[in-house]
């Protein structure tokens, strides 16, 4: 199984103990779940489609794209542009951001539509994000979705997490109208329902969903913070009751180390019960730990 993972990659300070101590770290959502992938299971061959730049702390991300033995054979070069930046800041466990990423190499990561065909072609799976889409301009978003929507058509599973963050949007209905464009093209979504009920008015999990299997997905995972999450499948549906985690610290890539396991599983051949329990095990292991990544298993 090759997977490529596509998206944005920043530069990250999280908070340590001391006050107004802050740690400098490579992290993204679509970044994140690469890293996990590789931890979870290092016999997966994963490689990272993005945008850098040419300068010194591109070359640091580089470098650790290398060190966390994912493949950086599909970067984009952008000589112009930089690595964007964020910020975490925590209250009770939970986060918020302050971003700096107008400058972003990323932004530019569908600039050169063959590379992003040959590198779909090369890889089994093709996982993406709604930030992936937002980060785009409307020509870069044709381009990635016409890709995908090809690669898909030549039998590529494609996986897609909606992500949800209305700041990266111009307003909320080309957000959603695009959101949808991306699952319209994906056999797997994994939504947040938190997300889904605050923008989409989502009832319930089984409402959001169905809404993603009538766009085209044939498998949809709905995470669901500490609550049940809801799943179905070609082999059925179901609920998965998330184990309490006592310490809560950081719930920075809860989501993003938790859809490794289940893009680890569409390629071993486990049932998606299993793999949804693996998850729920990474992710609440990734919490009791500050930053986006951890070096925690789910074992």
């Amino acid at each position: 199984m090759k997977i490529l993972s596509i998206g944005e990659c920043m530069g990250e300070l999280s908070p340590q103990d001391e006050a107004g101590t802050f740690r400098l770290q490579f992290a993204g959502d679509t970044f994140n779940t690469a890293w996990y992938l590789k931890r979870f299971n290092g016999d997966i061959d994963v490689s990272f489609l993005t945008g850098l730049g040419t300068d010194a702390i591109s070359e640091k991300l580089r470098d650790a794209i290398s060190d966390a033995n994912i493949s950086a054979a599909h970067v984009v070069d952008v000589p112009d542009r930089t690595v964007g930046l964020y910020l975490i800041s925590l209250e009770n466990g939970e986060r918020s951001f302050s971003y700096w990423r107008g400058q972003s190499a990323a932004r530019r990561l569908a600039s050169d539509p063959n590379a992003l065909k040959h590198a779909i072609e090369d890889h089994d799976l093709i996982y993406f994000s709604g930030i992936t889409l937002a980060i785009l301009d409307a020509d870069g978003r044709d381009t990635l979705l016409c890709a995908l929507r090809a690669g898909r058509a030549d039998g590529k599973t494609i996986a897609f997490d909606p992500n949800l963050r209305l700041r990266l949007w111009d307003d909320t209905d080309t957000m959603l109208q695009v959101i949808m464009a991306g699952a319209a093209v994906s056999d797997v979504v994994l939504p947040s329902f938190e997300d889904e009920a605050t923008w989409f008015k989502d009832a319930d999990p089984k409402a959001t969903a169905d809404r993603y299997l009538a766009a085209g997905a044939s498998t949809v995972v709905v995470k669901n913070g500490s609550d049940d999450i809801y799943y179905v499948s070609p082999d059925g549906e179901g609920t998965h009751v998330v184990p309490p985690v006592a310490n809560v610290i950081d719930t920075t890539a809860a989501g993003d180390s938790f859809n490794a396991v289940i893009l680890a599983g569409l390629g071993e051949g486990t049932s998606l019960q299993d793999d949804i329990a693996e998850a729920c095990k990474l992710s609440g292991a990734v919490v009791q730990a500050r930053g986006a990544l951890v070096s925690v298993t789910s074992n």
